[in-house]
């Protein structure tokens, strides 16, 4: 690829073009022929691909600064590099597209312009970087590369074969390298022969991209370029690379001969993993030392048509109404191809491959080849018809090239969405139905309708409207949501004796409105035909509730009203029967036939079942229809008060002190249950009987509703007073009561209020409660006599009563339970080790030294037993146990065979004695008679012992 090096600050008025100087000749065509494609500086005048692909114009920027730019030697902070700008294509991309730059020197303003974020002071060597776009959705990033360089610098003529033969090498799409070239680092400084020393040569010198075609097939390493310093004749150096794709990841993609200085790429590129590398070259001497400054290399992958474009989506779901015209859009179908969008591989078109069905036509579509968007080309789209049209659509890169393009399709799903083009139409002309008077939501029609638009929308959902025939509004049309028929509702009770039919005109719509151009249907308008049903209805009375205005106390069989109940079925003869079904107080009687009312009690205001003055009862009007029908009607009795009520003093108790002083009285008042004027004001005064009444005490008027009561002499003793009040209201004529008040007088503080002393004292008891009292106490000494007496009989009972048994042969009281055994008080723990048979114990040391085991009978021969004599003496009874237990103790057949065997082991210091130390006949003179106190149970022995002299 060729870049030759414009001035774009002064691109229009140059004339010496320095191009022809600065490539080779032999290349001087191929770079005349890019510079139209690759650089155009401020130049609008570019090459145009159609369709348009997002990207960076050039992959390569060559920008000359104008001197008029500098401000000395330096260019400042924000000064814009002339018309300087890299130009971007958006084409149809709607994300937001920000440009970065990697020297933070320069940046990029959304137009593509170079300015300066910071001054620049040195523009003596050229300044390259690199411009990133970069969408705000970071799907998509594209690369170029910037040279910046002073206007009217020229490249050293050393440099003309490196650029025409390396730098402005054309692409090549075969899987070969072009031929290698060589790279030298300039010469920053030359010797010269004066006495200045070391004089700086400027140069300009431009190193255009390393161009590489991807998926080359090597063999590899495969060398690219040479890189090698002017230097190297004098001394040894050493090459080496740095950056993504040598030391930095992906590694080990170049590799560079640290000798020689030939750079080489070690494996097949993909330039959709990556588009282009940044290296950088670096000349040291064997010890390190920094020969040569280092030199930028920018290495691009050249595209190849490696990739099939690819739809998003296999299905692609669009609408378009019907009835549309030609030209609408429908939908936009896109397929991404990897390649490289600026070249042909990456260039997609579109096509139609197949439409399914061909109704109207096969040809309903058409699509964009540029951009996908399929629009409708003929007229004819009837949902109705066609509900949805099926279409294959192939995208095609290179171009849309069938011999040399690649090739993927997806399919469109195009649903005709519906217009309301179809009015509803009612099913018949004329609908019948009929309805029973005083019905109420009651369907008494069904009105069924059609409508080819979609079903359950608002093209298809019907409207009804009552245009003619119901001036009341005894009827509406609700329309059925599932099946979409109206239902012809009564909402106003309708009468046979007024209006026998009703003649409905109807009319059918949708909810939307009939597109522009599409006129109504004259099935849309019916008459709807309802007849009325007699039937018996019931009495009504014609004031509901009636109301009436009586004094209170209208004695029993006065006439009141006559509330009777007229029949609405005027062409009926029938007779209205009356009852009551109400009357809380049952004051009143309604007469069966003409429904005259009578009072049956005196009427009383002051009633609990009269409020608000109003007394209320409910009475029944029953024809004799089939079936009867019954009328409900209240009658409201308003009693006007009359004074009967005489007034209540109220309080009924009050405390006073017994020293008369002015905060020392009392506030009273009246309560009278008539109402104004029969109530208040009142007169509150002391009756004249008897005369220590008004003696001691005294009442003076507060106002109409209050009075207050007071002693009148300056002292009276303490206790329970009775003060008699006359109270009288205002009623015409007024009544009077004799009411009492109840007076604690007692003594008081400083401040009024009665001492516990003197409560107590002047409190007293009334006759009711010292009778309670007294009645208490005469139950409680009954109750305490009653239980004495109960007490003394119960014990001469006792003492009256023979015992069963002689007291001395009772022994209830003294026997224990026989079948307890233990080894005495010390033997408690129950030491279940002196079960077994014991081999140190002493006492058992004497046993038979076969025995080892109590629990089984040993096998030796038995003891003799010494036999009793037939005719025993008395005295030979002790010899005869000796013996006996002697025997037994030395027999070890003897039973029982068990542990229990141990029985004469009785714990450690235990209190009893040996049974061994029992001598019967020990003693001659031994007293038993006191056997004879044990009881019955001990009998035998006494007498076998106690009788024996008397034997």
């Amino acid at each position: 690829m060729n870049h030759p090096t414009l001035d774009v600050a002064d691109i229009n008025s140059r004339a010496d073009d320095p191009l022809g100087n600065e490539i080779h000749k032999r290349d001087a065509a191929a770079a005349l022929k890019k510079v139209c494609l690759f650089i155009s500086m401020g130049s609008p005048g570019g090459p145009t691909v159609d369709p348009c692909r997002p990207g960076f114009s050039q992959s390569f920027y060559t920008v000359f600064v104008s001197r008029e730019t500098l401000h000395g030697q330096s260019i400042l902070k924000d000064t814009p590099l002339s018309s300087g700008r890299v130009r971007f294509e958006v084409c149809h991309l709607t994300e937001r597209i920000s440009f970065e730059s990697s020297d933070p020197k320069f940046g990029i303003r959304p137009d593509g312009s170079l300015y300066a974020q910071r001054e620049v002071t040195n523009l003596s060597e050229p300044i390259q970087f690199m411009v990133t776009a970069r969408g705000s959705k970071d799907t998509h990033i594209w690369e170029t590369t910037v040279k910046l360089a002073l206007a009217g610098h020229t490249l050293p003529p050393a440099m003309n074969q490196i650029v025409g033969e390396a730098a402005y090498h054309p692409r090549s799409h075969h899987n070969h390298y072009p031929n290698p070239r060589v790279i030298t680092f300039p010469r920053r400084h030359q010797r010269g022969s004066s006495t200045n020393g070391l004089r700086r040569q400027k140069r300009d010198w431009v190193i255009p991209p390393i161009n590489v075609p991807e998926n080359s097939r090597g063999p590899f390493p495969q060398m690219l370029v040479r890189i090698r310093s002017d230097q190297d004749k004098e001394i040894e150096i050493r090459y080496s690379i740095t950056g993504a794709g040598a030391d930095q990841p992906p590694g080990d993609v170049y590799i560079i001969d640290p000798v020689t200085g030939k750079m080489s790429v070690t494996k097949p590129l993909d330039r959709e993993d990556r588009a282009s590398y940044h290296l950088r070259a670096h000349a040291v001497d064997v010890n390190g030392n920094q020969m040569e400054p280092p030199i930028d290399l920018y290495i691009y992958v050249i595209d190849m048509n490696d990739n099939r474009p690819e739809f998003k989506n296999q299905v692609y779901n669009g609408s378009v109404p019907e009835g549309s015209k030609p030209g609408t859009s429908v939908m936009r179908m896109t397929a991404f191809d990897a390649d490289d969008s600026t070249m042909p591989n990456g260039l997609v078109h579109y096509r139609i491959l197949n439409q399914s069905p061909h109704i109207p036509i096969p040809n309903m579509f058409t699509i964009n080849g540029g951009t996908g968007e399929i629009s409708t080309i003929a007229a004819g789209l009837d949902r109705e018809k066609v509900s949805q049209y099926t279409l294959i659509v192939q995208a095609t890169d290179m171009e849309g090239s069938l011999n040399f393009g690649l090739s993927n399709t997806a399919t469109a799903l195009i649903t005709v969405t519906d217009i309301n083009d179809n009015p509803p139409e009612l099913d018949s002309k004329t609908f019948l139905g009929e309805v029973p008077e005083n019905a109420v939501g009651v369907v008494v029609a069904n009105l069924t309708v059609r409508d080819r638009d979609q079903p359950h929308t608002p093209n298809w959902n019907a409207v009804y409207r009552i245009v003619g025939g119901d001036s009341m509004g005894h009827f509406t049309i609700r329309t059925d949501e599932i099946t979409n028929d109206g239902r012809v509702t009564v909402v106003k009770p309708v009468d046979y004796e007024r209006n026998g039919a009703f003649m409905l005109t109807v009319v059918v719509s949708n909810q939307a409105h009939l597109s522009s151009g599409i006129p109504s249907s004259l099935s849309s308008t019916a008459g709807v035909t309802i007849s009325v049903l007699d039937v018996n209805e019931a009495p009504v009375f014609p004031s509901n509730p009636k109301m009436i205005r009586f004094e209170e106390g209208v004695p029993a069989d006065t006439t009141l009203t006559i509330f009777a109940a007229l029949d609405p079925d005027r062409f009926i003869q029938q007779t209205v029967r009356y009852s009551k079904l109400s009357d809380p107080g049952n004051w009143l009687r309604i007469n069966r036939t003409n429904g005259q009312i009578t009072t049956t009690a005196i009427l009383d205001r002051e009633s609990p079942y009269v409020k608000n003055n109003v007394y209320e009862a409910t009475f029944l009007a029953v024809d004799n229809g089939s079936p009867p029908a019954t009328g409900t009607g209240t009658l409201q009795i308003y009693l006007i008060d009359v004074n009967d009520n005489v007034p209540v003093l109220v309080p009924r108790e009050a405390q006073l002190c017994e020293r008369s002083r002015p905060s020392s009285r009392i506030n009273i008042t009246a309560s009278d249950a008539d109402s104004e004027p029969n109530a208040g004001p009142y007169v509150f005064e002391l009756p004249s009987f008897p005369p220590s009444v008004r003696r001691n005490w005294t009442i003076s008027r507060l106002n109409g509703e209050y009075a207050q009561l007071r002693l009148r002499i300056p002292y009276l003793e303490a206790g329970m007073y009775r003060v008699p009040i006359l109270v009288s209201d205002s009623g015409n004529p007024p009544l009077t009561n004799r009411s009492m008040i109840r007076v604690k007088v007692c003594p008081c503080d400083e401040h009024g209020d009665c001492t516990a002393v003197g409560a107590v004292a002047s409190a007293s008891l009334g006759t009711g409660a010292i009778i309670a009292i007294l009645i208490c106490i005469i139950i409680l000494l009954s109750m305490v006599l009653l239980f004495v007496v109960w007490m003394k009989r119960r014990e001469k009972e006792r003492q009256t009563k023979p015992l069963l048994i002689d007291p001395e042969d009772d022994v209830r009281d003294n026997i224990l339970k026989y079948d307890e055994e233990g080894g005495g008080e010390e033997d408690q723990d129950y030491d279940l080790s002196q079960l077994q048979q014991p081999e140190t114990l002493d006492h058992m040391m004497s046993k038979s030294a076969g025995v080892r085991r109590v629990d089984e009978r040993p096998i030796i021969p038995e003891s003799q037993y010494p036999v009793r004599p037939t005719l025993p003496h008395p005295g030979d009874i002790g010899e005869f146990i000796i013996d006996g237990l002697r025997a037994a103790d030395n027999d070890p057949t003897a039973p029982p065979y068990d542990s229990l065997l141990v029985f004469d082991y009785e714990g450690s210091g235990s209190t009893a004695g040996s049974v061994s130390s029992l001598d019967s006949s020990s003693s001659g003179e031994q007293d038993y008679d006191y056997l004879n106190d044990w009881g019955p149970r001990f009998k035998k022995l006494a007498d076998l012992y106690g009788g024996g002299e008397e034997d």
